[in-house]
């Protein structure tokens, strides 16, 4: 489990809805140490996928990329 998570933020080009779920189900892999948890943990592996995508998008839509205006 070395691999590196897939960086999203590609300048102009907006990450999918699915390249964004796949980087927090690898982030949920690295963390919890499962690549498929057991049957008991799958509600929480799969609660902690969709709170971490829907951060994850959140931040992404938020970023400001370059400098901002100055005032």
């Amino acid at each position: 489990m070395c691999r590196s998570i897939k960086r999203l933020r590609e300048g102009s080009v907006a990450a999918t809805d699915l390249e964004i779920r796949e980087a927090a189900l690898q982030f949920v892999r690295k963390i919890s140490g499962y690549r498929v948890p057991a049957k008991h943990n799958e509600a929480a592996f799969e609660q902690a996928v969709e709170e971490i995508a829907g951060s994850s998008e959140r931040l992404l839509k938020t970023l400001v990329i370059g400098r901002p205006a100055a005032r």
